[in-house]
């Protein structure tokens, strides 16, 4: 027992040894070989999804043509899931009609009731599915720089053909932050700039747009100031789409922009191509004045949204915060269809008053 222990003894200290000859050893070539660490530095291009590596690459020459643009609606089933069957009908129908392109996922689509995966996805699919008839043009703008670029880099990376990009709302920056906001994501590809005081809380002055506009990806303005605006920018050689469908005959015919960014083409795309190509219509202008005041007697998109489910287009799914208009608003809206022909409208079914049971509001989905 007693040599056992010895053994024992023995081996442990020479273990001992061993482990303080290998920690001396280590700390002597840890001191000898140790290097100052070195940063990585990241060239100034946007990883892991380059712009000009994608699919559907599409010159700003492009966009900065188109007359007719709708911000497409997005539907729900009453789950609170996005309806693609409705969506995609709702797509052909502006394609049919005329339409040059579309806007996914913004103000009118519910980009901002959206997860940003939802967004992306929405994107991808309209892309796969329309871009070959289409324009598809994705709103990826943030009032976060680092959210614009990563959602702008998935946008691109799934196909769209523009972006769309807001200024950044609620947390106003300064010019200079605006500036490099927009420098941001310019370099990604064809860029719309989205000007919308009353929803951003801050005009983007000419003076962002006209730098801005130094980048050969700025294909234009979506200006909602007002028609002044509009001719300023046209007259220094900028695009500009009216963003007001009220304005937007005048915008397009006396004060230079290239066409509209329209609510009202998701119900009436035939009239209102024509009224955006068939050259100076009073006619039809006064006729459509109705409907678009209707539309916009809640904040977008509640009038639209109500006005699709009672065309039978889209199911009467709402994602809160957003509620349809009350009943004698309903009641409004069939006699201005009645007025302005059904045949004009989107779908094929009757429209109808729809009581308010018919609707369904969900908070979670």
């Amino acid at each position: 027992m007693s040599a056992v222990y010895q053994q024992f003894s023995a081996f442990r200290s020479l273990k001992e040894s061993a482990s303080q000859f290998q920690l001396l050893d280590s700390n002597k070539r840890r001191i000898a070989k140790w290097r100052s660490p070195r940063a990585a530095i990241i060239p100034n291009f946007h990883l892991p999804m380059r712009s000009y590596e994608v699919k559907n690459r599409t010159n700003t020459e492009d966009i900065k043509s188109l007359r007719l643009i709708t911000a497409i609606k997005t539907p729900y089933l009453p789950d609170g899931r996005f309806d693609l069957e409705a969506y995609d009908a709702l797509v052909n129908m502006q394609i049919e009609h005329g339409a040059e392109g579309v806007i996914v996922g913004g103000t009118t689509g519910e980009g901002q009731l959206m997860s940003w995966d939802e967004h992306i996805m929405l994107i991808g699919h309209t892309v796969n599915c329309f871009g070959a008839s289409i324009k598809v043009i994705g709103n990826t703008g943030s009032n976060s720089t680092q959210e614009a670029m990563h959602a702008t880099e998935q946008g691109f990376a799934v196909g769209m053909h523009a972006a769309l990009h807001i200024n950044p709302y609620y947390g106003k920056t300064s010019l200079e932050g605006l500036i490099s906001h927009f420098g941001s994501v310019l370099p990604m590809g064809p860029t719309i700039i989205y000007n919308v005081p009353s929803r951003t809380g801050q005009d983007i002055p000419p003076l962002v747009i006209q730098t801005a506009a130094e980048s050969p990806n700025l294909a234009g303005v979506k200006e909602c100031v007002g028609n002044d605006r509009i001719e300023q920018y046209t007259s220094d050689g900028i695009i500009a789409w009216s963003g007001n469908d009220d304005q937007c005959h005048d915008s397009r015919w006396d004060y230079g922009a290239t066409g509209v960014i329209s609510v009202t083409s998701n119900l009436v795309p035939g009239l209102m191509r024509e009224l955006m190509f068939c050259g100076k219509n009073p006619l039809l202008n006064s006729k459509l004045l109705p409907l678009i005041e209707w539309l916009f007697h809640e904040p977008n998109p509640i009038g639209l949204n109500t006005a699709l489910a009672q065309l039978g287009v889209v199911r009467p799914v709402f994602r809160l915060p957003y509620v349809p208009l009350p009943l004698a608003k309903r009641v409004e809206f069939v006699y201005i269809v009645k007025e302005l022909g059904r045949e004009n409208f989107v779908g094929e079914r009757d429209v109808r008053v729809l009581d308010d049971d018919d609707f369904i509001l969900i908070g979670r989905y």
